[in-house]
């Protein structure tokens, strides 16, 4: 099996840069107008953001190149993308500081766009209702598991991208309606998200178990013990991953039950004002 890249990759790291880039702008100038006691809650936000970005470029750079030699290197590239960038760029709720970073007259197609019955918005709650933004991560993890596509994403620089790509993507939808990021799309109720992550985390150990019990090597890399280790992060951490949001969503529940409040959403700023000014 060939390497087919070394060193870093100018086509990933230079998005990344200016994805970081953009957001940096436009969280500075949010911070700027926002009142004084938002700013621990844009310190989490920017700390969360990048915590994020570094995560993927870890991912999708520094992993990049063990990946195509190791299965279990491959799998924990793959886990840093669903399990940790993912979710942690949701948790800082960017699309404020993106849309600070605009010009004002961007500004206002994007609010345009976002609107909640414009047809971009309504194709995000659409994709972000719970059994199809289940379905549509599973079938992705599942298919890109299949060895003939494995190990054809291994050999095509190209489809490996896009398999990161899709691998992002579905599972930006899997965990929106968990985090509730702006702008909301789908309110579903706290026990059927709760239902919907432990579903997701057996699936995630399903496909684990599947890779652990396997017989013999089902890809190119052709080592057994390799392969089961890959399993076992499948099935351990995106697991874990999984319950320890189902916790956090109880204990939101339970606190919320005992004060007889309304359960806000994971990213709800608590305040008014210009950080929630995009939020609609």
């Amino acid at each position: 099996m060939s390497e087919l890249a070394a060193g870093w990759r100018v086509e990933v790291a230079l998005p990344l840069a200016g994805v970081a880039t953009v957001y940096l702008i436009g969280w500075t100038r949010l911070a700027l107008r926002s009142p004084v006691r938002c700013r621990g809650r844009l310190i989490g936000r920017l700390a969360l953001a990048l915590a994020g970005l570094t995560a993927l470029a870890v991912a999708l750079l520094a992993l990049h190149d063990a990946a195509h030699e190791s299965f279990a290197a491959h799998m924990a590239q793959h886990l840093l993308l669903i399990a940790v960038a993912v979710p942690t760029l949701l948790l800082a709720d960017p699309l404020p500081a993106g849309l600070w970073s605009l010009p004002a007259s961007a500004r206002r197609v994007a609010r345009n766009l976002l609107a909640p019955r414009a047809p971009l918005r309504r194709a995000g709650c659409a994709l972000t209702r719970l059994p199809v933004a289940w379905t549509l991560h599973a079938a992705a993890v599942w298919l890109w598991h299949v060895p003939v596509a494995y190990d054809a994403a291994l050999a095509s620089g190209l489809l490996h991208d896009a398999e990161h790509l899709v691998f992002v993507g579905t599972a930006a939808l899997f965990w929106w309606p968990v985090i509730d990021p702006a702008p909301r799309l789908t309110a579903a109720p706290l026990g059927w998200r709760i239902v919907y992550l432990v579903l997701g985390a057996f699936q995630s150990a399903a496909l684990g178990v599947v890779l652990v019990a396997a017989p013999r090597p089902l890809y190119a890399y052709g080592a057994i013990d390799d392969q089961a280790l890959g399993g076992v992060l499948m099935w351990g951490v995106g697991g874990a991953v999984d319950m320890a949001a189902v916790l956090v969503l109880v204990h939101r529940f339970l606190t919320a039950g005992e004060r007889g409040t309304r359960l806000p959403s994971l990213t709800a700023s608590g305040g008014q004002g210009t950080m929630s000014r995009f939020d609609t």
